[in-house]
């Protein structure tokens, strides 16, 4: 199997090379993006307690609240580039899966340097290395090259 980098920033962006499950797998996970955002965005507790069980009956707590609210709105900003990027320009699949790679390993760096005290295990901790693992097979997929047949026939 041969990976091809210039994928992730190609020359021609009106076309995605790779396989089509790539580009449908990837359309459907920011769909979960969106709704993610929507939870944080729109919930009562933008998801903080009633979701992460983070404690939010404490001093601050209202802090708390409005700081997931807040980041409920720039994912679904951040999302909503990454869907014009994904529909305008095709062959730029490859580099949003790799942004979309990153935001696992840069929850974990975040989690590293300050901890999250919460009730129980919040759905993002469960589900971070998971999608990360996903989101990396599928752009490696994304970055596969077709063999291609030479004919010598004439």
């Amino acid at each position: 199997m041969k990976l091809s980098l210039k994928r992730i920033l190609p020359k021609d962006t009106s076309t995605y090379l790779g396989p089509k499950l790539v580009r449908i797998l990837t359309g459907l996970y920011m769909v979960i993006i969106v709704v993610r955002s929507c939870i944080h965005l729109f919930t009562a507790d933008g998801g903080s307690h009633s979701i992460a069980g983070v404690n939010v009956s404490v001093a601050g707590g209202d802090n708390i609240i409005a700081m997931f609210h807040q980041w409920g709105a720039i994912q679904l900003i951040l999302v909503g580039l990454l869907y014009v990027l994904f529909f305008r320009y095709p062959g730029l699949t490859s580099l949003i899966l790799f942004a979309l790679a990153m935001d696992p390993i840069m929850r974990w760096v975040a989690a590293q340097m300050k901890p999250l005290v919460t009730v129980g295990t919040p759905p993002g901790a469960a589900l971070n290395w998971p999608s990360f693992f996903f989101l990396i097979l599928l752009l490696i997929a994304s970055l596969k090259v077709k063999k291609t047949t030479v004919n010598t026939s004439r």
